[in-house]
């Protein structure tokens, strides 16, 4: 079981690390089209990574080692959080289980880190960011647990494999009510922690709107292609969880070839529907108010609460 868990691991890790630079494209280029313009391509991320990280990055005078060490660790987090996750199967580690208090904690410490980045230059903007960032963390974090602990509890394990295999064995779960009000409150949560819109809009670079990309402002080279590609495989990863828990099917429950290219091919599958219809859904928002903002997430952490408050009912029931 160990060596069929960390083999599915790394096929995530591998898997996603391909993936979500495509993703990010995808969602640009459909984005680009609907606005009227031609696009760069779906391999325009790619080729934006390759060329950070062939420079060397220019660092302010007086900036510490979390310049440095901040990107490696938002990386490495989120390489984390794809194999935790049960994005292509469900086979989870028998002594790190995929359990949904780690998995937020794992998200957190991306989170923390790239705030640290932002604070670290000293500049007004970065500073700005990251405390814009904290404070939509502070509201999103206890919303993404909350709305997938509501799912857990008919269940009575809080494992994100146990609620997938849960979910694929009563299909008809999967369209109850505490599953709507979770999925809807976990989707306004994910678009938050992303910084998409309409809580952050990451094409523009207006310092007075801008969060993610004021605390990336001060980085180049290739501290900025780690914060880039650590970003793409947050977003890669909390999509992947939408997907496997909106539509659990095609997932592998063994480690064999075939449930594992029947797993990667339906998560490709779900990473681009679900890209091109956030990037379609983003051309018809504007961004909201910074102080709205708080107002969304507070509603989707009420949608959570109703959603776990149902889901004991029926359980009693």
């Amino acid at each position: 079981m160990n060596g069929g868990a960390s083999v599915l691991a790394l096929i995530q890790v591998l898997a996603m690390a391909v993936l979500t630079p495509l993703l990010v494209g995808l969602m640009r280029q459909v984005r680009a089209r609907l606005e009227g313009r031609a696009g760069a391509g779906v391999l325009q991320p790619w080729r934006d990574l390759r060329k950070l990280f062939a420079k060397e990055p220019l660092r302010a005078p007086g900036i510490s080692w979390v310049q440095a060490v901040g990107p490696v660790v938002l990386v490495v987090s989120s390489l984390v959080l794809c194999s935790l996750i049960p994005l292509v199967g469900t086979v989870a580690f028998p002594g790190l289980p995929d359990d949904l208090f780690v998995v937020v904690g794992v998200l957190l410490i991306g989170t923390v880190a790239l705030a640290l980045v932002g604070l670290d230059a000293g500049s007004a903007f970065g500073g700005m960011g990251s405390s814009r960032h904290m404070t939509i963390a502070a509201l999103v974090e206890p919303t993404v647990l909350v709305s997938i602990y509501a799912l857990s509890v008919p269940i009575g394990s809080s494992a994100l494999s146990r609620i997938v295999d849960a979910r694929i064995q009563a299909p008809a779960s999967v369209a109850a009510p505490v599953s709507l009000l979770a999925m809807v409150s976990l989707a306004i949560a994910v678009i938050a922690e992303t910084s998409r819109m309409p809580v952050d809009n990451p094409s523009t670079h207006l310092e007075l709107t801008m969060v993610h990309e004021a605390m990336v402002l001060e980085s180049s080279g290739r501290d900025l292609g780690w914060l880039e590609l650590g970003s793409w495989l947050r977003l890669g990863a909390l999509l992947g969880l939408i997907g496997t828990l909106t539509v659990p099917f095609g997932m592998a429950v063994e480690v064999a070839p075939v449930p594992v290219l029947v797993g990667m091919l339906t998560l490709a599958i779900r990473l681009a529907v679900l890209g091109a219809v956030l990037a379609t859904v983003e051309v018809f928002l504007a961004k909201l108010r910074l102080f709205r903002v708080p107002e969304l997430l507070a509603g989707s952490f009420v949608l959570a609460l109703l959603a776990v408050t149902a889901s004991y009912l029926t359980v009693t029931v």
